[in-house]
């Protein structure tokens, strides 16, 4: 089944080559000017970098709705452009809020100091930035075969039913296989050593905390990629949205990280939300998207997923958890 693409990959090979430069930049100006020196970051600081992060999302999706007006001279692809990348965006935002749950249990875990914890999660992002280009290459070309859509369709449906119904569970670094993999491969020590991933000691290299708790994210950024890059694919076919769209919302999530790690357990219903858009999105690849001549209204998806997340977050604010027995 081939899709006719607006943005095909062979035509805008320049513009990925340019996109990936300003985020090569962008995380080179975090990195080595405002978080040249560790620190903790602040509440007022992870809310500046938040609002960065959206501002410049926000304004590239813009820019993209008025090249898309100029290129195609057509208001209501331009306008179908804008809200795909907008959708996009929102439902990789919130899927990105349960990767924050595992970053606040694995910082812990490994009682990584609040001053490092950011460097950690920039070589983290980077990494999810190389990983999430594979999966959306990937997808790119697999996405095209109704088969595939209809397994991956299925796939978020089985996720979002279990996340639905299946109890919360601790999350345990130490007995995950990659962990003990890394351990048996590579010396570990318990000891930091500043701001390093490696500690040299007596002429031999230890991996320390910061490195093993970086392996961890980094697994784990995977696991949640195989849920966020297809539910993207279901909003649109255009590589260049989802890829757009996907990295954007990652740039976003160290501050979002910064700005939640401390009420995040208040969002105890977020999961019931979540878990909501992955059947949603399910629906629409395996039944919804045929049911509307191939493709479920955009304006209706982005309303229904706001509605969910927006309705879990504010039952999260309103109902109280149970005390646990």
């Amino acid at each position: 089944m081939e899709t006719t693409l607006l943005f095909p990959i062979a035509e805008y090979w320049w513009f990925y080559l340019a996109f990936v430069g300003f985020v090569m930049a962008m995380l080179a100006l975090d990195l080595g000017v405002f978080h040249k020196e560790s620190h903790t970051v602040g509440f007022r600081e992870a809310t500046i970098w938040s609002l960065v992060w959206v501002t410049i999302a926000l304004l590239f999706n813009a820019g993209l709705y008025y090249y898309t007006l100029d290129k195609f001279g057509s208001p209501t692809v331009a306008k179908q452009v804008g809200l795909e990348f907008l959708t996009g965006y929102v439902i990789e935002k919130s899927l990105s809020i349960d990767n924050i749950f595992v970053f606040v249990v694995v910082f812990s875990f490994f009682a990584i100091p609040s001053k490092y914890q950011h460097r950690v999660l920039f070589y983290g992002i980077l990494g999810a930035l190389i990983f999430r280009a594979i999966f959306i290459a990937l997808g790119s070309v697999l996405m095209q075969y109704k088969a595939v859509v209809m397994v991956f369709g299925i796939f978020l449906l089985i996720t979002g039913f279990k996340m639905m119904f299946q109890p919360d569970k601790e999350v345990d670094p130490s007995k995950n296989w990659v962990i003990r993999l890394l351990k048996k491969y590579i010396p570990i020590t318990h000891q930091l050593d500043g701001p390093h991933f490696f500690h040299h000691e007596n002429g031999r290299k230890y991996a320390t905390p910061l490195f093993v708790s970086l392996v961890f994210l980094e697994f784990t950024d995977i696991i949640f990629a195989v849920d966020s890059v297809p539910a993207i694919f279901a909003i649109t076919k255009e590589p260049m949205i989802v890829f757009t769209s996907n990295i954007f919302a990652i740039l976003g999530l160290r501050s979002l990280y910064f700005l939640l790690a401390g009420v995040v357990g208040k969002f105890h219903l977020l999961k019931y939300g979540l878990a909501l858009v992955l059947i949603f999105v399910g629906l629409k690849m395996v039944w919804l998207n045929d049911h509307f001549d191939g493709h479920f209204p955009i304006t209706w998806s982005l309303a229904i997923i706001a509605l969910l997340i927006g309705g879990s977050v504010a039952a999260s604010l309103l109902i109280k958890p149970k005390p646990h027995s």
